[in-house]
Order: structure tokens, then C-alpha cells, then sequence
């Protein structure tokens, strides 16, 4: 086979190309800048106030979560009064509801414990309207869930939301058994651990707006999807949507740092841009601060969803390999005998744990124990057995 010379200048062209590459890494990756985030909005009736500090971290970082802790922070308004936050946990600050007058302007007034002030911009309170309703539609692959809402004074346009998740669901194999360090006994009812509850929260902005309708109405915004095979809708499944009526301001912030953050990726995407809040460093208004203080009422609702809502047809899938192995004990045809219970579910922390009892014909004692992987069997590893208050 013979190649022409521009051939061979074309794949000499590539090799040396493919060859030199070298890994970019820019700048940002490894800026020694920290900035302070701010997540949270000013509560303005009877629900709590929570405001969330950390610090960015560098991309180059394997640390993802840097909380903000030791700060004074509290709530401020145009008439100088002052509702002092308390951090409850690392990084998370708080006050019970303040029913705040909503005829006036508020801030927030941050001082960390290297001694920056950080303050937002006062800002006026949005009275959110209630929700109308959260539902779902069934497509082919899960669930669809949406929520509406509409003010018929007109005065909203601009709305947030986010949302917290429950669910129940069942581990693979209800273990009748559990060892007491000496023998195989039957569990007690509080030592069962087939049935647990666990919760999500929402990671994404969820933004609508009905500036450009002729009436102020979401309808069936979405929120979020569950798949036919998740495990959220085994048994029952809950949601509680909050709503934030938001300022044409706040809006536009949320609506940048979505762009930002989370549809980057592909050529046809937004190019990244500088986002800028109303918080900022009393001593150092250029520093870069994260965060947009918003002041509203909240508004809440909260629906269940049974798996006798959905189709039949659908099936969890579990997150794990799991199948049964059988445990005896006395192997049969082993020479010397070997006692696989003793060996392996009786003693205490053990990784296998007993299912169910075995026998052999016309024998009254079981031969063994179906048995199977901690994690098949024990849901208090992914969840709790303890219902929520609001369970029903």
C-alpha cells in the first residue's frame, strides 16, 4: 500500500499534536481567594430565620464544604432594631420566628470571627402567597412532581422554591433472627430492622416567574423527578415545597448563579459571568461576596404519594448485590466437622447476619440460617426507624 506525501504530513502533523498536550490547569483552580457565602432568606413571619455561612474552597481542594463558624450574626432593621441569630449547628445560624412588620426594610449584618463586617443591602419584605397545590404526573420512566401557585393581587411575578424529601422503604431481607454474642435467638420487635425512613433535600435553584403573563400564575412548574425503579416510592413517598416570593433583584441574581452553576458543560450553554449580590464587606466593598439577602414571608405544602397511586408494574431496584447464602451447622460431608453458625453469625459485629431458619426432613432443630450482607438486610444503615412527626 502506498501513501502520498500529504498524507504522511498529515499524520506526522497528528502525532506531534496529540504528543504535546499537556493538562491546563488555570488560575482559579488554585487562587489562594476564600469568600464568604451566604445562603438563606430573612423570614419574615412566624417560621424560623435560618442563614447558612461557609467559605469557598479551591477547585484543586478535596474539601467540598467549608462552614463559616464563630460569627455574630443577626437581623437588622430601617429602624435600627436587631433580632440576634444563634448558630445551632457548624456554620448554621438561627432565630424562632420573628413576625416582622412588613411595612419596613431589613438586612443582614454578618461579623466573623477574624473581625470582617459584612452587611446586605436593606431590602423590602415580599408577602409570598400561599401554594396552590404540589402534584405529579406518571410518565414511562417515574414520576414528574410540580407545584402551582398565582397571587391574585398581581404584586409577585417572581417566585423560589425548594424542598425537602422523606420516603419509607424496606431493606431486602426481613431478618426474623440476630445473635446475642452466644446463640441465635429471634429479634424482639424493637431489634427489627426492616422498615426505614430516609430524606433528601433539593440541590438545584427552582425558579418561575409570570412577569411576562397577563396574570400572576405558575402552573406546573417543575420541581423534581423520581425514577419507576427508585426506592423512594417503594412504599410511601413525601415532599414539603417551600415558596419565596423573590424581588425582580433577587430573581436575576438566582437566575445568573443558575446559569453559572448548574447549566455549564456544553458549547451551547452561557458563558460564565461575574455574579453579583447585596452583601457586602463594610471595610472592603470590592471583596467578592456570595449571597443574596432576600426578606419574605414563606409559604409551605407538603402531599404524599403511596405506591397504590402508581403503576403496578413498577419495581425497586435495590442499591445493592444481595443474595442468600446458606449457614450450617454442621457442613454437611465436611471432614472434621465445621460448625459455619459458630463460625459465622454468632459472634458479635459480625458482617453476615442470620435471615431465617432451615430444616432438614423430620428433624425438629434447624440444620442453619438463610443468611445475607448487613447492608441487604439492616436499614438503619441508609435510614431510621423512627417515623417523622408529621408521618401519617
Amino acid at each position: 500500500m502506498k501513501f502520498s506525501n500529504k498524507f504522511l504530513l498529515y499524520f506526522i502533523l497528528a502525532v506531534v499534536l496529540i504528543d504535546c498536550k499537556k493538562p491546563y490547569n488555570p488560575p482559579a483552580i488554585t487562587s489562594p481567594g476564600s469568600y464568604l457565602v451566604v445562603e438563606g432568606v430573612i423570614n419574615a413571619g412566624s417560621d424560623s430565620t435560618i442563614i447558612k455561612l461557609s467559605r469557598t474552597v479551591n477547585l484543586s481542594s478535596g474539601t467540598t464544604n467549608n462552614p463559616e463558624t464563630g460569627a455574630i450574626v443577626s437581623v437588622q432593621s430601617s429602624t435600627n432594631a436587631s433580632y440576634p441569630l444563634v448558630e445551632t449547628s457548624t456554620g448554621s445560624y438561627a432565630v424562632a420566628g420573628l413576625n416582622l412588620d412588613v411595612t419596613k426594610t431589613y438586612r443582614i449584618s454578618i461579623k466573623t470571627s477574624n473581625n470582617q463586617q459584612y452587611l446586605s443591602d436593606l431590602v423590602p419584605v415580599k408577602v409570598t402567597p400561599p401554594v396552590d397545590s404540589v402534584g405529579f404526573t406518571v410518565q414511562s420512566n417515574g414520576i414528574q412532581l410540580y407545584v402551582n401557585s398565582h397571587d391574585p393581587n398581581n404584586n409577585t411575578h417572581y417566585y423560589m422554591w425548594n424542598y425537602a424529601e422523606t420516603w419509607q422503604f424496606h431493606a431486602k431481607y426481613y431478618s426474623a433472627y440476630i445473635t446475642n454474642g452466644i446463640a441465635i435467638v429471634p429479634r424482639t420487635l424493637d431489634q427489627v430492622v426492616y422498615s426505614c425512613f430516609a430524606n433528601d433535600a433539593s440541590s438545584t435553584i427552582l425558579l418561575g416567574s409570570s412577569a411576562k403573563l397577563s396574570q400572576d400564575v405558575i402552573y406546573q412548574s417543575p420541581l423534581t423527578a423520581v425514577s419507576s425503579t427508585s426506592e423512594k416510592l417503594e412504599t410511601k413517598y413525601s415532599i414539603l415545597v417551600n415558596e419565596y416570593a423573590l424581588t425582580s433583584d433577587a430573581y436575576n441574581f438566582y437566575t445568573n448563579l443558575k446559569k453559572n452553576t448548574e447549566q455549564l458543560g456544553s458549547i451551547f450553554d452561557a458563558q460564565p459571568s461575574e455574579i453579583a449580590g447585596n452583601i457586602h464587606n463594610v471595610s472592603n466593598p470590592n471583596e467578592p461576596v456570595v449571597g443574596y439577602m432576600s426578606a419574605c414571608t414563606v409559604q409551605s405544602k407538603r402531599i404524599f404519594i403511596t405506591n397504590a397511586q402508581l403503576p403496578t408494574s413498577w419495581e425497586a431496584t435495590y442499591p445493592y448485590d444481595c443474595q442468600l447464602d446458606s449457614i450450617w451447622f454442621d457442613v454437611p460431608k465436611s471432614k472434621p466437622p465445621y460448625n459455619e453458625v459458630a463460625a459465622y453469625l454468632i459472634p458479635l459485629g459480625s458482617g453476615t447476619i442470620p435471615v431465617a431458619a432451615y430444616y432438614l426432613p423430620g428433624s425438629p432443630s434447624p440444620a442453619g440460617y438463610l443468611s445475607a450482607d448487613q447492608e441487604c438486610v439492616d436499614c438503619t444503615l441508609r435510614g431510621t426507624k423512627t417515623p417523622p412527626s408529621f408521618w401519617k
